[in-house]
């Protein structure tokens, strides 16, 4: 059911890849409420994803950014501007690689050229958006601009490895942005950290398969999932959040203020069935 949210707005969408990816699902969403935006990614995953479907689908236009270039990202935003005739009112940053999880480097034994590339395209990439989008005056006021982070920023979870320091440092963007951003032109800048969901990059994490099960089992409300959190998305977007930035807004069915439940209990139980105290 769509609600209008966006009607009359406009904005830049990052990420998406595949019908998988939450950025994928946002752009649906958006459409559906009313949403006028362009979608970007990389040239080298727009080869390997379905985007042109989905510009299609929402009637938008690609624009190819390298999110780690300046020269990419301003000419994004003076484009996008130009196709969708004013400012924007919103953006989502749904942008995360590491080489050094690809190439199942653990964290005590990082490439640290890896460790640097992560970085860039997963966090610093949010400051080059924003830096830019201030220079060129280019969100309208009571804006919206939304990253997707993960618990990781704050928790240690085995084999999120050097993606945790990234989602770390883009949580801290969205606060220091955030309040001078609000302070000057009226604009939020939040994150959203999400459960972790089955998405093409997500897939690539170490154990990705135990971990939706022990969130899914630990979570009051269960794993949120890429449907859910566009939904979510859709009010961060809209005017019903006005008021609401520099927050870091869990959407993970209730898996961060959990130690352990009961269901999670039954299961460590029952792995501990039949194995004497000498195997602990």
């Amino acid at each position: 059911m769509a609600y209008n949210l966006l009607k009359g707005k406009k904005g830049i969408i990052f990420g998406a890849l595949d019908h998988k990816s939450i950025a994928w699902k946002v752009a649906e969403k958006a459409h559906e409420e009313g949403a006028v935006f362009t979608l970007t990614n990389t040239p080298t995953a727009m080869r390997f994803g379905e985007i042109n479907e989905l510009a299609e689908k929402c009637n938008a236009e690609i624009i190819p950014a390298d999110a780690t270039s300046i020269d990419d990202i301003e000419n994004l935003i003076q484009k996008s501007m130009e196709i969708l005739g004013g400012k924007l009112d919103f953006i989502l940053h749904s942008i995360g690689m590491s080489m050094n999880v690809r190439k199942k480097r653990v964290y005590n034994d990082l490439r640290y050229d890896y460790f640097m590339k992560t970085l860039d395209i997963s966090s610093i990439s949010f400051h080059k958006l924003l830096q830019t989008c201030y220079k060129f005056d280019a969100i309208n006021e009571w804006g919206s601009v939304v990253a997707l982070s993960y618990i990781a920023a704050q928790r240690v979870l085995y084999g999120y490895n050097d993606m945790a320091d990234a989602k770390a440092l883009l949580e801290s963007v969205a606060r220091s942005f955030g309040y001078i951003y609000g302070r000057e032109k009226k604009i939020r800048v939040n994150t959203i950290s999400q459960s972790p969901t089955r998405t093409t990059a997500g897939s690539g994490v170490k154990g990705v398969e135990g971990l939706l099960d022990f969130t899914e089992r630990m979570s009051p409300l269960g794993n949120a999932t890429a449907d859910e959190c566009a939904d979510f998305t859709m009010v961060m977007f809209s005017d019903l959040s006005k008021k609401v930035t520099m927050q870091n807004i869990y959407h993970d069915g209730g898996f961060s203020s959990m130690g352990m439940s009961m269901r999670a209990m039954r299961q460590y139980n029952k792995s501990l069935d039949g194995i004497s105290e000498d195997d602990i």
